[in-house]
């Protein structure tokens, strides 16, 4: 499975890295994920999963979980103005606004992916883009299980909580947080992993406009195929993504307007996107 990575600057220094939407795999990840409690339990203990590693029983349960919250989260959003879930709802927004944008997007990166196609402005420089997707990936690894294991700390704390006659919401933001910063760490590790693959000159291919790659990478791969297998990975400049930068200001950055544009072309998140423009 592949996964499109879009890469540009947002204001200034703060660049924006962020995965397509790929629609086919979020109906795809959802028909396999159990509903119930009685269809998580028969995926477990069905023969099958056996000769499965104890990995694949734990993501399923994760998965399970998160489904789970997803759904009452989307019911605390349907809820009527001005009522107790309203106003749930209303506090969710607001800690979630403090999640940062790169969690968001290393929390995209599943370990099905076995491919990524960067997508960055014509302009830049394709080792750049390498080293500052390296960069995220590696510093994702090192914050992010800090934090996991500094959330799964606070777990035993915040459960004390339950004796109150209200609802536990730190014990269950916590537990959010904890999930959360464990997708991240594997969104981490799979990312470094795949862009870390193999030798820096091979992984440095870059393809063109007209998806072919330049006679001195033709050559540079054919040199390391006898060593190296195909890269799980490929740089695509584009010179769309180039023309609607332009329309901003490098030291004011880009506005609303040119970021939904951008979203809209490479089917971004714009919420997720405009994240990365406020935060310095």
């Amino acid at each position: 499975m592949r996964a499109r990575v879009v890469v540009f600057p947002i204001r200034g220094r703060n660049w924006c890295f962020s995965r397509s939407i790929d629609h086919s795999v979020l109906e795809s990840e959802s028909a396999h994920t159990p509903s119930t409690f009685k269809d998580l339990w028969k995926k477990i203990s069905s023969p099958s999963s056996d000769t499965k590693p104890a990995d694949s029983n734990a993501q399923l349960l994760v998965d399970f979980v998160s489904n789970k919250m997803n759904r009452g989260w989307a019911g605390l959003e349907k809820a009527p103005a001005g009522s107790f879930k309203n106003k749930l709802y209303g506090l969710g927004l607001r800690l979630l606004a403090r999640v940062k944008p790169s969690e968001i997007f290393l929390k995209s990166i599943s370990k099905e992916f076995t491919k990524v196609e960067v997508t960055y402005p014509s302009s830049l420089n394709a080792r750049l883009v390498r080293r500052r997707l390296r960069h995220i990936a590696l510093r994702g690894t090192i914050i992010h299980k800090k934090y996991f294991y500094g959330s799964v700390s606070l777990l035993p704390l915040t459960a004390a909580f339950s004796v109150l006659p209200l609802p536990n919401i730190p014990f269950f933001w916590i537990l959010f947080r904890t999930y959360s910063h464990w997708r991240a760490l594997k969104g981490s590790e799979r990312l470094l992993q795949l862009v870390s693959d193999c030798s820096e000159e091979q992984n440095s291919s870059v393809v063109t406009e007209n998806g072919k790659k330049s006679a001195h990478d033709i050559s540079k791969n054919e040199t390391h195929n006898s060593v190296c297998p195909p890269t799980p990975w490929v740089l695509q400049p584009s010179k769309e993504l180039e023309n609607l930068l332009q329309q901003g200001d490098a030291h004011d950055g880009l506005t609303k307007c040119i970021i939904s544009d951008i979203c809209k072309a490479f089917d971004l998140n714009t919420m997720d996107v405009l994240k990365y423009r406020n935060s310095m």
